[in-house]
């Protein structure tokens, strides 16, 4: 009788004298990536907000815009404190020359702006009274406010479009991340202003603009005109101040109303411009500062 053997396998000694031979694939590294900084965050975040806002169809209230604009420049200005920012600027001499003069020029259409907005506001307080009383007399110098506010703000809409159309340099390439990302901050806070600048300027000069035209004239007119461009609080005021004479106390009561809201709206609007103009102020002196160190 055949007994059965079970089947084994052997494999021959190992050779201690034989050398190992290289590794072939590559380890997996365990490092992480760089974190971002959190003023960098806080930074990116603003911005993300911003161009949230400017895609909005129509845009939202300018008010809001003003707001995220005052809040990514004071985080731009807290980021320019730190260490990398001299060496990104300072490596980049034409970058920071440019964003200086961008800088100023913002700050000089905000400072025109506010003068624009001050001398408005005198001529509303005007026309009010002389709504009151059904003086049209007074009318003709309300008017005359408002054509000149329209093309003031048309100059400061050219001098924004001048600003973005020429663009900025961009930072020095193969940059660290952290620079990277301060650089790609700075670009976007400049891409900000002048798109919030823009809604501001161009919404006051289309909304400003003459209203006692012929019907022709006037569709002309709005078809070259967005929608989104005209600011629906500042409209339908105009065209019924020619006619107060002929109105009931009640209608009167109505214009009124609405001046009154205007005046609230414009004042709204004054108060924003205003904080973004102090910080485009100090963002332009960090920059300075950050330079000169």
């Amino acid at each position: 009788m055949v007994g059965v053997f079970g089947r084994s396998l052997s494999f021959p000694n190992k050779n201690p004298a034989l050398p190992k031979l290289p590794l072939t694939h590559h380890t997996r590294s365990v490092s992480l990536p760089t974190r971002s900084h959190p003023l960098l965050s806080s930074l990116r975040d603003q911005l993300s907000g911003l161009d949230a806002w400017s895609s909005s169809s129509p845009p939202a209230r300018l008010a809001d815009g003003l707001s995220r604009l005052r809040n990514a420049l004071d985080s731009l200005d807290d980021a320019l404190h730190l260490p990398q920012a001299q060496s990104l600027l300072r490596a980049s001499p034409q970058l920071s020359e440019k964003l200086l003069e961008d800088f100023l020029r913002f700050a000089d259409a905000y400072g025109i702006f506010q003068s624009s907005v001050l001398a408005f506001k005198e001529a509303q307080s005007a026309v009010q009274v002389a709504i009151r009383k059904k003086d049209e007399s007074k009318i003709a110098s309300y008017v005359k406010a408002r054509k000149r506010i329209h093309k003031e703000m048309r100059d400061l809409t050219s001098t924004v479009k001048c600003v973005a159309k020429c663009g900025i340099l961009r930072g020095p390439d193969h940059s660290p991340a952290p620079d990277a990302e301060l650089a790609a901050g700075i670009l976007g806070v400049v891409k900000a202003t002048a798109s919030v600048s823009l809604a501001l300027f161009n919404g006051l000069a289309s909304s400003f603009s003459a209203r006692r035209s012929s019907w022709s004239s006037r569709l002309r007119m709005l078809e070259k005109t967005k929608v989104d461009e005209r600011i629906e609080e500042l409209e339908c005021t105009e065209e019924r101040l020619w006619s107060l004479r002929k109105m009931k106390d009640e209608e009167v009561r109505e214009v009124l109303r609405k001046m009154e809201d205007l005046e609230g709206y414009v004042e709204c609007i004054e108060s924003g411009s205003e904080r973004v103009f102090r910080s485009l102020i100090s963002a332009r002196v960090s920059l300075l500062n950050t330079l000169t160190l």
